[in-house]
């Protein structure tokens, strides 16, 4: 059975602010806080990951839709009928494809990069240029970021149409260009923050892993 005296006791020291913490309770204070912080990181982490994702799975989708697309002309010639703005929606899944595969290929170490000269640096050197290049990088893309964000806007407010057999309001073919440039904008900004930490960006270690291959 419960002692009345101890539970009052009990209730008496949780609500007095007075009393020292034990030790652990201390312990577990400053541990909860941490991992709780660490569970944030690890979800951040996992949020860009499914964004770098989405985009290279949304870039090969588009590619898709352009194949189809050539062969829907294909079989129309050969039948005798035409697909309606078939080259204009070519040309927006074209530019959504290449802009939508941009961060997911930085990522990935896909982009062509000359390394004759980096690849034969110290570790320290290395890591100082590929700061400067990755603020250098990170201006541009804020300004490109920005500059199509308002595209897309600009193109809402006005109303503007594309020229065709189908008038296709041009914020929509413009938005994907904009994603893919935030998203590109997303990667640089996580990886300058790694080479800050004094880790190994991403696409370093793609790269190091296809030299070795080429070896």
């Amino acid at each position: 059975m419960l002692n009345p005296d101890s539970l009052r006791y009990e209730g008496w020291r949780q609500s007095s602010k007075l009393l020292p913490l034990t030790r652990g309770e201390v312990g577990r204070g400053f541990h909860e806080p941490a991992s709780i912080l660490f569970k944030k990181v690890n979800t951040m982490s996992q949020i860009k990951e499914k964004l770098y994702q989405c985009s290279g799975l949304l870039s090969g989708l588009c590619i898709v839709i352009i194949t189809l697309l050539l062969l829907a002309q294909i079989v129309g010639r050969l039948f005798g009928f035409i697909v309606p703005s078939a080259d204009d929606f070519a040309g927006y899944a074209l530019a959504s494809s290449t802009f939508l595969g941009l961060a997911y290929t930085f990522r990935e170490g896909g982009h062509i990069r000359v390394t004759l000269l980096i690849q034969r640096f110290s570790p320290v050197p290395r890591k100082i240029q590929e700061g400067i290049i990755l603020i250098l990088s990170l201006g541009l893309l804020c300004y490109l970021s920005y500059a199509c964000s308002y595209m897309v806007y600009e193109s809402y407010i006005y109303d503007e149409v594309s020229y065709g057999y189908v008038p296709v309001p041009l914020w929509i073919p413009q938005m994907p260009v904009a994603i893919g440039v935030i998203a590109l904008n997303l990667a640089i900004l996580d990886a300058f923050i790694m080479v800050l930490r004094g880790k190994k960006p991403t696409y370093s270690e793609q790269e190091d892993a296809l030299s070795l291959e080429e070896i």
